[in-house]
């Protein structure tokens, strides 16, 4: 799989990782061994950038218990998500716990009183338990703020939603993200499934075979790696054997204005 470097932070990261939202809120040993499973296939694909926060419910516990005794060989990215100072500080120090008093992309999710966890993290930074800060959102309504704390300076990454039918980033967000040498971290590449509900027929994919991809999952995991100021996306899943599918897209060729005008097409029925 391809590597890039996030931004300017330094950071190198695989194209494709992992996201926990949903998939790792699990319990029962039937399910906590699924995600042990799907963190072995992971590793095997050299997808191990890890996504979670404390919003998923049981994932950041579940994924720091998957990573127990080989925490070193994941990059992890979890968040802060707390109204007050006091409740994101429990928060972060119950993440340092899980992931061995280092995290290496600490967001602020959702922009949540995303100025006083700013300097918390920023603290924790210079102390050398975090890498890199970045912050999230999800919705294109609060664009305007995310872009005013990318403006800061203060920041090295952001996480924003990216498909074929959610592009709002295309206008300001990723432009800037570019101009500011911020590393970009794309959820929902599938539209929260809703995109693969919708697979084209398998006919329609046929352009895209020369590209090393052949499923739908795929071709839309190369559509974002193929606008290069995207560095890594972060499908989920609860199938072990889709991991190595999702990482084959995180490899060159990539597609050009013309395939990912075809995607478009193909995605709007």
């Amino acid at each position: 799989m391809e590597y890039r470097i996030l931004g300017n932070t330094g950071l190198q990261v695989p194209t494709v990782g992992m996201g926990t939202w949903r998939t790792f809120d699990v319990r029962g040993e039937p399910a906590t061994k699924n995600a042990r499973a799907i963190v072995d296939a992971a590793f095997a694909a050299e997808a191990h950038f890890f996504d979670t926060s404390p919003m998923y419910g049981a994932a950041e516990h579940i994924l720091g218990e998957t990573l127990r005794g080989r925490r070193d060989k994941a990059l992890v990215a979890t968040k802060v998500w707390a109204p007050t100072r006091a409740e994101g500080m429990a928060q972060v120090k119950l993440a340092m716990s899980l992931f061995n008093n280092r995290i290496d992309l600490y967001q602020i999710h959702n922009l949540v009183n995303w100025l006083e966890h700013l300097a918390m993290l920023e603290q924790l930074r210079d102390a050398g338990n975090i890498r890199v800060i970045g912050a999230t959102h999800y919705s294109s309504a609060s664009f305007a703020e995310l872009r005013k704390v990318m403006h800061t300076g203060r920041i090295g990454a952001i996480q924003i939603p990216y498909n074929p039918w959610q592009r709002e980033v295309e206008s300001e967000i990723l432009p800037l993200a570019a101009d500011l040498g911020l590393g970009v971290v794309v959820m929902r590449p599938f539209a929260e499934g809703s995109l693969m509900r919708n697979a084209p027929a398998e006919e329609d994919l046929e352009p895209f075979y020369p590209f090393g991809v052949k499923t739908w999952g795929q071709i839309l995991i190369k559509w974002i790696l193929s606008d290069r100021r995207c560095h890594i996306t972060i499908p989920a899943t609860t199938r072990p054997q889709r991991i190595a599918e999702n990482a084959c897209a995180g490899n060159p060729p990539w597609f050009g204005r013309k395939e990912r005008d075809l995607v478009v097409k193909l995605a709007r029925g």
